[in-house]
């Protein structure tokens, strides 16, 4: 809205000193970044304190985890804090006509909606019990049926996937560079990709042409050829519903990831810290892919408009660390799914628009592990229990981060550990800008 406002005074001639600096995009998300920062450590502490004082705490259930015990009472909810500090700066200071930035505001708010839900549901069981005087016991079945967050996330995923698919503002540029590459320009043109605009552009001292066309492709890292069609998975007859197969692609995306962040979401810190980190890695992506002159140095794919998601991503790393000053062990403040789910599938959805999708079992290596952990030790244990008549474990616990608490380690260098392992799948994508 800010955005917005100085936008219309220098339109109209009125200036002020230093009303030019709303204009560069860095500015606004050093400003974003400070903002959410704010937000989150000062009335981080006044939300903490409003929870203690409304009894918002969690109730822990007896794994015979070391430490869990302590936790009890700890105030749970802290997402509403986290979505605050990343819907306000993003607010004031982004462009809000742009596409992707109104989608991440829908994907943040929508899966922040469904979180805020669970942990209401959740929380209302356990006052029922205490005022009926008897004891609660905290079970999957207190919060809302998991049937239901699957409806909202594949929801979520159908605008998502329709809006990137058919609007006409979601596009990518080519540069065309020869004769050759403007005849299979064309080609790919007769075969789905609609042409949108033609336009040159000067570039040391030279001219050059770009031609921007909508199609449903994303980026295969480590590729040399690195582009890659959606429709190509579908045979020729089938070509005109390639949008039915990208949706489905986008919601078991949204989905998996944001249920990842869910899961991971099991120790103090864990969840923020890796989220905060990712963050950083997809707002590099963003930033090079959305700015030109880096688009063509680095020979990535330029997709115009995408610059202002940096604003949002700003935002989300601000209110992640910010967050993490209350969440660091020991928490004195839980985010709850109000928090986890929104977290995840903000992650999700920042990766499909700036077309990295296939990075994400790299980029969100941690979330991966923790779900698939969970995978295997369940197909495990039925298999076992069918096979032996008694079930049997591959971890002495899942998620992953309880099979190392298992085995002693204490939860903050579990935590800082998987923070080290994000750090390094996070260089290693990065570095798929350049390997190819």
């Amino acid at each position: 809205m800010l955005y917005h406002l100085f936008d219309w005074l220098t339109r109209e001639g009125i200036k002020f000193p230093g009303s030019g600096l709303v204009q560069f995009i860095t500015f606004r998300v050093l400003l974003a970044v400070l903002l959410s920062l704010f937000i989150t450590t000062v009335y981080g502490k006044k939300l903490i304190n409003y929870l203690l004082k409304k009894q918002v705490g969690e109730s822990v259930r007896d794994l015979g985890l070391a430490g869990e015990q302590q936790k009890k009472g700890t105030p749970t909810m802290g997402g509403v804090i986290i979505l605050l500090a990343i819907l306000i700066p993003t607010l004031l200071f982004a462009n809000l006509e742009k596409v992707y930035v109104r989608l991440m505001i829908l994907s943040t708010v929508w899966l922040g909606v469904i979180g805020f839900i669970d942990d209401y549901l959740k929380l209302k069981a356990k006052r029922v019990a205490r005022e009926k005087g008897i004891s609660y016991k905290k079970t999957d079945s207190d919060g809302l049926a998991g049937k239901f967050k699957v409806f909202g996330q594949v929801v979520l995923g159908i605008i998502v996937g329709a809006t990137l698919y058919f609007n006409d503002n979601v596009t990518v540029e080519r540069e065309v560079i020869s004769s050759k590459q403007a005849i299979r320009i064309e080609k790919q043109i007769e075969r789905g990709e609609r042409f949108i605009d033609d336009t040159t552009r000067m570039f040391d001292g030279k001219m050059h042409r770009y031609v921007k066309v909508k199609t449903p492709i994303t980026t295969i890292p480590f590729v040399r050829g690195h582009e890659f069609n959606y429709s190509k998975l579908l045979p020729e007859s089938l070509k005109d519903y390639t949008w039915v197969l990208y949706i489905l692609v986008v919601i078991f995306i949204i989905t998996a990831v944001s249920n990842g962040a869910n899961i991971t979401d099991g120790l103090d810190g864990l969840c923020t810290g890796v989220s905060a980190l990712i963050g950083v890695c997809l707002g590099i992506f963003v930033y090079v892919s959305g700015n030109i002159r880096f688009a063509e140095y680095l020979n990535i794919m330029y997709i115009p408009n995408l610059g202002e998601l940096s604003i949002f991503i700003g935002a989300f790393i601000g209110a992640c660390v910010g967050f993490l000053w209350y969440n660091a062990f020991p928490a004195q403040v839980f985010m709850g799914d109000t928090g986890s789910l929104a977290l995840g599938g903000i992650i999700a959805a920042l990766a499909i628009i700036v077309r990295k999708e296939l990075l994400i079992p790299i980029i969100c290596g941690v979330f991966l592990v923790e779900n698939m952990s969970v995978i295997i030790q369940v197909a495990y244990f039925k298999y076992t229990k069918k096979k032996y008549g008694e079930g049997r474990r591959i971890f002495k616990m899942s998620p992953l981060h309880h099979h190392y608490q298992k085995l002693g380690y204490h939860e903050s260098k579990i935590a800082v550990r998987f923070w080290i392992m994000t750090v390094l799948c996070v260089v290693f994508s990065i570095m798929s800008l350049k390997i190819r």
